[in-house]
Order: structure tokens, then sequence, then C-alpha cells
């Protein structure tokens, strides 16, 4: 492990320099890390696929395209989010003004995670820079083809001296911790999660944590079988089901459970039966835990694997039980449980069994159904009829609930994590209120009752 230099500290002089606060350093930054995606697509493409496997199209639309439309959106509103938000101040207190300022934290710490090397990195990234922060960026060492290219080419586009990055392991991860930061961004396991928590609690740091969980699809009798197949499978295994807010497992009524399994089987045919290109899983370690969940278990389709070569086919299984090894963990893979209910009170029981999810997903064309599911599974996000949009849109705050998460992040939500908001009344010196002084005699304590009443 190489030893770092005291990176929060240097940045620290920076930001006391007040250069990071102005518009005009926040957007160009912004628009420094658009032109990096856009000038550096091809090397980006090749980091990602030498990393993982991960097909092209896959990288493309799930970390360049998301990335620029979300930096897009920032340089959209980036101003109207910096400007102060008068609010009204009450009678009593007049001659005055009152208002709040969103200003930066500081200096921030962004760690990011493997299974979206690129996007999971800038998206913190961007929303800390629009809200005049100096960062230093831990990219994953897991990924290392993208974590070079980050660290080389990314400096040539930001401002070095406020934004710097930093190579290494868990080591180096540790070392940063250990540093005072002013806010601290984190995404990864929920055990990793919560040691940043403790070594972030040592300077009673603020911290983001985006960690992960098992994330229900609920399937309702009352609903397109068909539909909800395709897309659930598309979510599943898109990125080889390495997305912290794919569907870990579906729950779907017995009425319509062998209709889905075959749908199911149909959809992941016509996807990558064909010899489509396919990520690949991230070590051999994480295939051989894959291989063990799949263990007492009933394969409805797929289930080859090839050790050597990290991969899994997309794969659906059943005769699962909420006991099953497969259900005691995140999957983090190309793995699907299928479990049936006889009521929506046992799916409820079944969801709310395996902790707060980061996503509840639910497929069913009755709104009170949609309400009920919502209203009694909490979670950090919700897709209704489809999946993973909740956290493609820019406006949406992202983020976890409990033990999938704190904070939230994207679009403007991102911005005000990594802002502090500071309230401000400013006062006329004339005229003054002389009853507010001591000493308060009865009549004058009477006339200051009576001045209070008038007003509230």
């Amino acid at each position: 492990m190489k030893r770092i230099d005291a990176p929060a500290e240097e940045l620290r002089l920076v930001f006391q320099g007040g250069r990071t606060r102005g518009y005009g350093w926040r957007r160009t930054q912004l628009s420094g890390l658009k032109r990096f995606l856009e000038e550096h697509e091809e090397r980006i493409l090749s980091a990602v696929a030498d990393d993982f496997g991960k097909p092209r199209m896959e990288t493309w639309l799930t970390e360049i395209y998301y990335l620029r439309t979300d930096i897009a959106f920032m340089l959209r509103y980036l101003r109207r989010w910096m400007r102060p938000v008068r609010v009204r101040t009450p009678m009593l207190y007049h001659p005055a003004r009152s208002f709040f300022t969103c200003e930066p934290h500081g200096v921030v710490l962004v760690m990011s995670a493997w299974n979206y090397p690129l996007q999971l990195a800038l998206a913190p990234l961007a929303a800390a820079i629009a809200a005049g922060n100096c960062v230093v960026l831990k990219p994953s060492e897991q990924a290392p083809a993208t974590a070079r290219v980050i660290a080389d080419v990314l400096p040539q586009y930001v401002d070095h001296e406020a934004v710097r990055v930093v190579q290494g392991d868990a080591g180096t991860s540790r070392e940063l911790l250990a540093e005072r930061f002013d806010h601290i961004f984190f995404t990864g396991s929920e055990r990793i999660g919560r040691e940043v928590a403790a070594a972030a609690a040592r300077h009673l740091t603020p911290v983001t944590l985006e960690l992960g969980g098992k994330s229900p699809c609920i399937v309702d009798r009352r609903t397109d079988i068909g539909v909800a197949a395709r897309r659930i499978a598309w979510a599943k295994f898109i990125n080889a089901g390495q997305t912290c807010i794919s569907p870990d497992y579906v729950l779907v009524d017995e009425a319509v459970e062998s209709e889905l399994l075959d749908a199911l089987c149909s959809a992941v045919q016509r996807m990558y039966g064909s010899g489509e290109p396919y990520a690949r899983l991230i070590s051999r370690r994480h295939t051989e835990r894959l291989q063990r969940l799949m263990a007492g278990t009933r394969i409805v389709c797929g289930g080859r694997c090839e050790l050597e070569e990290c991969f899994i086919e997309p794969t659906v299984l059943t005769g699962v039980t909420g006991e099953s090894a497969v259900m005691q963990e995140e999957i983090f893979g190309p793995l699907l449980p299928v479990l049936s209910y006889r009521t929506l009170d046992d799916a409820v029981h079944e969801a709310g069994s395996h902790g707060t999810p980061l996503a509840l997903y639910i497929f069913s064309s009755s709104r009170s159904v949609q309400r009920s599911l919502m209203e009694r599974i909490p979670s950090g996000g919700v897709g209704v009829n489809d999946l993973l949009f909740q956290a493609a849109v820019p406006g949406l705050p992202f983020g976890g609930r409990r033990e999938s998460g704190m904070g939230r992040y994207h679009g403007k939500a991102g911005f005000e994590t990594f802002s502090v908001t500071r309230s401000v009344h400013i006062k006329a010196l004339y005229p003054e209120n002389q009853l507010r002084y001591p000493p308060l005699s009865p009549s004058r304590f009477r006339w200051l009752q009576r001045l209070l009443k008038l007003f509230s």
C-alpha cells in the first residue's frame, strides 16, 4: 500500500481561498466534466470493458449518457439553485428581511463503487462541484482500468488543485477516512458503509451512504404478465445483475406464477439467447459466492457457469423460500429467485422480513394495490410498472433508507446534499422596540404580551 499525502488539508487551503464558490468556477468545472465524457468516449468504453466485460451499449447508456444528462440538468438550473431563498419575516420583527443560502461544505470525500465505475464516481463528483466544494475522489480499485482513465485524464478537464483523484486499495481508503473532511459520500456495501460511518463519527463528519439491499418486485395478478416479464428481465440482468437497484427477487401472485415463469424465460431467451454480449462478474470470488447461492433451488432457465471466465448466464430460480440461502443476502448477480404468495399480506410480510430495500417494484393495474404496497413496505424509492427509472429522472432524489443508506443525490438533491443551508436575518437599526429590554416591570411585560399576541 502506497502512503498518501494529506489531501484534505491541502484542498482546505484552496477552498479557503474562495475560488470554488462562484458560479463561473462551478459552471466551468461541470462543462469540463461534460467535455471529458464527449472527448474520451472510446477510451471510457474500452476501460469499462477491460474491467468486467461490460458491453459497449450498456456502458454508453448507463454510464456516459446518464452522466451527460445529469450534468446538463445541473448546468441548466445551477444559477437558480445558488440564489438566496427569501422567506416571510413576521410583522413583529420588521423592519427586516430573512433568507437562507446554500453554501458549500468545504472539502468532501467521494468514495465510489466498482459496478458502475464511471457513473458512481462522477455523478456525486458533479454534485459536489455544483455545490462549490473541493473534492477528493477515490475510484474503486476493483475497476482499475476505469480508475486509471479517471486519474490520468480527468485532471486535464477540471481544476486539479481543487479536485484530486486518489487511487489505491482498502488501506488507502482507511488512510483517507482518518482525515477530517467536511462531508463523506460513500457508495458500496452495507458492511463497509458502517465502517465509513464509524470513521466519520470520530470527526462528527456528516455522511451520505448509498448502499443496497434486497429490492423486491411484486407482481399482482392484475397486470400484463408479458410486459412485466420483459421489464423485469431487462432490469435484473443488465450489467449481469450487478446493480444496486435491480430487483433482487420476485414475489408473484400464485395464480399467475406459472405464466410469469414462462414469460421470464422467453424474455431471457429473446434478449440473451443469440450470443448477445454479456457483462462478466467482477471476480472469481463473487462468481463462486453466486454458485453457492444456487444450491438447493430449482433452475427454471439459465444456470450455466464458467468459473474461469467469471460468467453466469441469466438464471431464473424457483423452489425458493424466505429461509433459502439466496434470500439471506443481497444477490448482486444474474440470479432471479421467484417466490409465490397467496395474499398481499403474505407478500408484504415476506418483503418486510429482508430489511428496508433501496427500491420497491410493483406491477399492478390496481391503484389501490399500488397505494397499499407503497404505504406498507418502506423503501428508498419506488417503481410502478417499470424498474430502475426512478433513479434516472434527474429531478427525483435518489437514495436509501435505514440499512439501504442515508441521504439523497441526483439533480437538485445532490446540490443540496453537498451544501449546508445558512439562515440570515438582516434588520434595520431603527425604529427600535424598547419593550424587549430588561428590566421588565409588570406593566411593561403586559404591554409586551399584548404586542406579541397582536402579531401572533
